[in-house]
């Protein structure tokens, strides 16, 4: 399933931010990506309260019919303390062990959390990309940097999501009147087709389909 980068698994908070450092180099930031992807994974992970105990899920859904045609859940334990900016360590090692279970495979990954919008610009989307070789994003509940206005309130109204005056994601209201998420590039894909595929996975909901079959089935398979 992996066709990217051999993963690296720091130890300490300094050799973390020097692993982001280092990757952000094979950042493929001038590839659209799939204009009509068929099957698209959303990656979540749920945690266990007051421990470590986690479960990273993935879910395949096929665009046209937004329906369910592959799914991995792994059962774990963080591989990482909590540190802001770092977050990404403690979930990856589950994350791309879920993927290879895949046996549909998919063509871009949308991740529940950032890319480029990121302190260091190296967002969990990001390091997905860079460690799996496919086009990757985060929709995010929150923003975690930059500033923006806020977005009309009509569905598909979006805004820029600035960071020391570069644009590093955007500001997507999904339905009408409903609060926005915030759409961030992580690799191979342009943040206009990541924010026109996050749309099109929000037919109902504030958040994409991807996001809340991959957070039900991580929720499933903790308890």
């Amino acid at each position: 399933m992996l066709g990217g980068l051999e993963p690296s698994w720091p130890r300490t908070g300094a050799e973390a931010v020097a692993e982001q450092d280092r990757l952000r180099a094979y950042l493929r930031l001038d590839l659209d990506g799939p204009a009509r992807p068929r099957f698209v994974a959303g990656l979540d992970v749920a945690y266990a309260t007051g421990g470590d105990r986690l479960a990273a899920a993935v879910v395949v859904l096929d665009t046209a019919s937004l329906a369910v045609v592959d799914r991995a859940a792994v059962v774990g334990r963080s591989a990482f303390p909590y540190v802001p900016g770092l977050f990404a360590f403690r979930e990856l090692p589950a994350l791309l062990d879920a993927l290879d279970r895949l046996t549909v495979a998919p063509e871009v990954l949308v991740c529940d959390g950032h890319g480029l919008a990121h302190p260091r610009r190296f967002g969990l989307a990001c390091h997905l990309g860079v460690l799996t070789g496919l086009p990757a994003f985060g929709v995010g509940k929150t923003p975690l940097v930059g500033a923006f206005d806020p977005p009309g309130a009509e569905r598909g109204s979006t805004t820029p999501l600035v960071l020391d005056g570069d644009e590093v994601g955007r500001v997507l209201r999904t339905q009408r009147g409903i609060k926005p998420v915030y759409v961030s590039v992580g690799d191979r894909i342009s943040l206009d087709r990541a924010t026109a595929l996050t749309l099109a996975l929000s037919p109902r909901y504030r958040l994409p389909e991807t996001t809340r079959a991959a957070d039900r089935l991580s929720r499933d398979a903790l308890a």
